[in-house]
This record gives structure tokens, sequence and C-alpha cells, in this order.
């Protein structure tokens, strides 16, 4: 397969986690969405490579998307902080777990996004549940959950949690 796709949400209040991710071969269209995420910068969205700490980028290569424009200091600060480090331990304990094959680290690459309340407040949730959500993100993709007959199951029976209805 050239892509897979994975999605999940984790945790409540402010530091909630939703990631929506994307992982494939550098050579498809993973490959492109990862080279424009990071070449194409923009005022309040600045995308970033998952790092354990500097100069220890992940493998696959990781490029972090802002789901919401980033408005401020603390929220920028708390992107390139706790959600960048659990992004990054994920996607690593993915790899060490067999989530994500080792010999296929340097063949893909991630396009995580990530949301990051404007009012989120407590730094160890942040890091927590998207620790949490990624994990569960990429296990969903490489695992091709949800099924169609999962969903087409749930469909009905279904209750988004923001629906506001």
């Amino acid at each position: 397969m050239s892509m897979f796709i994975g999605e999940a949400l984790v945790g409540e209040g402010n530091e909630i986690a939703h990631i929506d991710l994307i992982v494939g071969d550098k050579s498809g269209p993973a490959g492109i969405a990862f080279a424009n995420a990071l070449a194409r910068q923009s005022a309040g969205h600045s995308n970033l490579l998952a790092v354990l700490e500097p100069n220890l980028a992940v493998k696959p290569a990781t490029v972090m998307v802002t789901k919401v424009t980033i408005k401020g200091a603390r929220q920028a600060v708390q992107m390139f902080g706790p959600a960048q480090a659990a992004v990054a331990q994920a996607v690593a304990d993915s790899v060490a777990d067999g989530v994500i094959p080792k010999d296929k680290c340097e063949d893909y690459v991630i396009t995580c996004g990530v949301f990051i309340h404007w009012e989120a407040a407590d730094d160890k949730k942040i890091y927590q549940y998207n620790y949490e959500a990624t994990k569960m993100a990429l296990a969903n993709a490489m695992g091709g959950k949800p099924t169609v007959d999962e969903m087409l199951a749930r469909k009905d029976s279904a209750s988004h949690p923001f629906k506001g209805f």
C-alpha cells in the first residue's frame, strides 16, 4: 500500500488531543505531502519535525502540522514542547513495538496533524494525550482500522462528541 491513514481522539478538556496522520513511502503521495508541509510554512502554521531531542529526529521522518492557527507564545511553546515530544516518542515507540516495520523507517514518512487548543494549560496532559492519540492513530493506520465492516456496523449508532446537537 502506498499510504496508510490514521486518526485518534484522546483526552478531555482544553488539552484534548486529536491526531490525523498519513504514513507512506517517500516516493509517493505521502512523500509529496511531507515535503509540502515542510516547504509551505505560513504565519501561525509553523510545521516542524518530530524530534526526541535537538539533533535526534525520529524515523520515519515525521512532520507535525498545526491543525489550528497558533496565536501566541504559550500555544507555540506547547506545540514545540510537550506536543512535539509526545509525537516523537509515540513514533519511536511504535517502531520499537513493531507497529511500524523497522525496515521501512528510511522509506516511509509521516505527516501528523496536531491540535493544540488555544486555552490548553496543562503541559503534562498535552504530552500524555498527544502521545496516546499518536500511538493509537499509528496503530489504526498500520492496522487498517477501522475496517470497512467495522465502520458500516457502527455508522448508525456512532455519536460524534462535538456534533453540537
